[in-house]
Parts: C-alpha cells; sequence; structure tokens
C-alpha cells in the first residue's frame, strides 16, 4: 500500500462518527480559480477501509465521489470545494477490506495547507442494486435504504495537513456493523459510521487457531469498554490484524461461536509504525469451548427519532479492564434487538506479555454468563442493566427507554 510521506493529524476524538446531512441539493464541483504555482501544491490521496460486518456475507456501497474543504463549518454548496470524481462510480464490497486492506478512491491536487472537512458522496439507491447487503442467513442481495444526505455526502470533521511537493494519505474506516440496522421486517438502513484513520500500517496481529474459523470470529481493539477497531481473521490462515490504532494501551477481546470470549488486557501500541504482536501461526490462540445465549428487548426513544441506537453486552474485571463481548442495533422500525452467540462461560484473560505465548485462565472475576447491558444512541443518555444472567436461561426482555 502507499505509505504517507506527510503525515496528518487528527483533531478531535480519535473516533469521529459519520452525520450524514439532511440536505440533498446539487454537489458541485471544485472551484475555478487563478492558477497556483506549483511550488506551493500538494498530493491528497484518499482510501477506504473496513471493520467486519454482523451477519452479512457482503456490504456493498457505491463511491461516486470524495469531496475536501479547508472549513469544517462548509455547506455543501459553499465555495472551496475540491472534489474526486470516481467514474465510473466504484460498488465496493466493504467486507473485502478487514485486516488493513485498502480501496483507493482517487488523488487530486491541493493547495498547501490544513484541511478540516471530508465528505463520502454515495450513489442513490434508485434501482436497489448501488447499495446493497447479502445477509448471512438467507443469502439473497438485498438492496440497502440509503439516507437521500449520503448524496450530498456524508461529512467526516477532522483536520489534516497537504505539504507542498508531498503527497498526504487519507483513509477513510467504514464500519459496515455499526452502519446496517435493520429497518422493519427483512429491510435493512444505512447508517453510516465512518471514522478518518491514519495512513501509517501500525497496530496489534496475531494468529487464531484455524479449528476456530467459519464460527464468526471477532477481534477488537478497546479502551475503555469501547470498540476502536474490529476485524475478522483471514478465513484461510486465521491471522488478524488491528490496523492503524493511535499509540496507546488497548483491550483486545476475541469471540466466536460456542467459544468462551478471550481478553488480552493491556496491549500496547508503541508508535504510528510500530505493530504488536499477541500469538504466531505456530502457536496461535484456541478459544476455551462453551455455550453461548442471548440477550435480547426493545428500545425506545423519547422524542422518536430517526437515530439508530445500538445494545452492547459487557462484562468486568476486578482490577482489570470493562470490555464489550457484543453488540447489536436495534430495528429502526421496531427498536427491537437481540444480541446472541454470547459467551455462558467464564471469559479466558490475560495479561500481555512480549513473552509468547500468552497464557490464559478463566477468569473468576467476571461471573459467567453474567452481563452489563448498556443502550446508547446519539444525542440521548445512555442507559444501562447490570446483573443481566443468562447462565440458566436466555433473556429477552430487557428494554430501555432512552431520553435526552
Amino acid at each position: 500500500m502507499s505509505q504517507a510521506t506527510s503525515r496528518f493529524a487528527l483533531l478531535g476524538a480519535t473516533v469521529l462518527s459519520a452525520a450524514v446531512l439532511s440536505s440533498c441539493g446539487g454537489g458541485g464541483g471544485g472551484d475555478t480559480a487563478p492558477a497556483t504555482p506549483l511550488s506551493t501544491l500538494g498530493t491528497l490521496a484518499v482510501s477506504m477501509t473496513d471493520a467486519p460486518a454482523c451477519g452479512f456475507d457482503a456490504v456493498n456501497v457505491t463511491v461516486s465521489k470524495v469531496r475536501v474543504h479547508r472549513s469544517e463549518a462548509a455547506a455543501e454548496t459553499d465555495s472551496g470545494w475540491t472534489d474526486i470524481t470516481l467514474n465510473p462510480a466504484k460498488k465496493i464490497n466493504l467486507l473485502n477490506l478487514t485486516n488493513g486492506a485498502l480501496e483507493a478512491l482517487g488523488q487530486t491536487t491541493l493547495e498547501a495547507g490544513r484541511y478540516s472537512q471530508l465528505r463520502l458522496v454515495l450513489d442513490a439507491n434508485a434501482n436497489g442494486s448501488a447499495n446493497t447487503v447479502v445477509p448471512t442467513v438467507g443469502k439473497a442481495e438485498q438492496p440497502l435504504n440509503t439516507p437521500s444526505g449520503a448524496q450530498s455526502g456524508i461529512k467526516l470533521v477532522g483536520s489534516f495537513d497537504v505539504s507542498a511537493g508531498q503527497k498526504t494519505d487519507v483513509v477513510l474506516d467504514f464500519d459496515a456493523c455499526k452502519s446496517v440496522v435493520t429497518r422493519g421486517r427483512g429491510g435493512y438502513a444505512l447508517k453510516p459510521v465512518v471514522k478518518v484513520v491514519p495512513a501509517a500500517l501500525n497496530g496489534i496481529s496475531g494468529f487464531v487457531s484455524t479449528a476456530l474459523l467459519g464460527r464468526s470470529v471477532q477481534v477488537t481493539a478497546q479502551q475503555n469498554g469501547q470498540i476502536v477497531s474490529a476485524t475478522a481473521p483471514n478465513p484461510t490462515t486465521g491471522e488478524f490484524v488491528l490496523s492503524r490504532l493511535a499509540p496507546g494501551n488497548y483491550d483486545v477481546v476475541i469471540t466466536a461461536g460456542d467459544s468462551a470470549a478471550s481478553v488480552v488486557a493491556g496491549v500496547p501500541v508503541a508508535t504510528t509504525t510500530s505493530t504488536t504482536v499477541l500469538s504466531t501461526s505456530a502457536a496461535p490462540i484456541l478459544l476455551a469451548p462453551g455455550n453461548t445465549g442471548s440477550i435480547g428487548g426493545t428500545v425506545t426513544m423519547n422524542p422518536a427519532n430517526t437515530e439508530a441506537a445500538y445494545v452492547s453486552a459487557k462484562q468486568s474485571f476486578v482490577a482489570g479492564p470493562t470490555v464489550t463481548i457484543r453488540y447489536q442495533g436495534a430495528d429502526l422500525v421496531s427498536g427491537a434487538y437481540s444480541i446472541a452467540s454470547l459467551p455462558v462461560g467464564a471469559p479466558q484473560f490475560a495479561a500481555y506479555s512480549s513473552t509468547l505465548p500468552l497464557v490464559f485462565n478463566a477468569s473468576t472475576a467476571a461471573p459467567a454468563g453474567k452481563y452489563r447491558v448498556e443502550a446508547a444512541a446519539a444525542g440521548y443518555v445512555t442507559k444501562a442493566v447490570d446483573g443481566v444472567d443468562i447462565s440458566v436461561a436466555n433473556r429477552s426482555n430487557v428494554n430501555f427507554a432512552l431520553t435526552r
């Protein structure tokens, strides 16, 4: 992949959720301006990557344009936009872009300086084929209801610098798992969640046992119980890469069907170019077998809104981290949710060590089959229910009423 020769700096939080603008008028191209001396020009290259999707074999979006502006506050019809136009528009299966893989969207010449807004423009789904999903259950390709604002641009606020005579690489991380939610019986809707991440490839890598493959394995890097990055291992080798992480410490959570979860606490990522290894192909991580259950219910919002609500099942360790084991978006119409494949047995725990292989032990600090269940939606107060127990039976009545 191309490496950035000019590092860009993000402002604000590491993860910047995409806010789809409600306006849906024409985009307008880059402005016609007096010729700029070549000595003050740089190049911006934009690529896309993805985290794995929950319950889908394919998540397809058709990208027609990327727009860039100096001002975070610029509206779509303001002057000063420069466009990267994909001609023809490119239909991308986001699930092909895990483990650090990139899809190039194009590049453009820009005047050197700081830029504070990107917009990702998707094709309208007029014929139902531009933006689609293939559910794991059912397998038939389904249209993905796309908000009209996606055609004027999914707004991404994050700053980066373009230097004269150099190329700046920007990567858009499209979180398919959070971005696709159910919409009534048999329908699916796109609620885009995209973040801007560094282009340099760093992070956390390792291998899970190939005996786990085919069980919907997911590997996440978390901080304070919030998922920062997620991936699925290579379907042949079991290798995983949690890429493009800001330097810091992370808790890595590995889950799979019919298995207990494994948690590695305090995994360091030292620099923007370093990779921390958790396991090797010769000694991969093998999850302990175990039964699984589910937690379900409904989420209502007052006042009612079209925002997506997400419900997560978490576990805590004494003198250790709180981590999200699994999460699920609530249905946009009914508010119903169901978090499946939750381990009933106690999670396996290991503190990070550079000496491999890591030694996992069943945790007595995190009660087997008990979860803290949290519901959250943008603009609403997060609610939680502690001690939800699925050790004996599934729970289908964990309900939430969110308020502002």
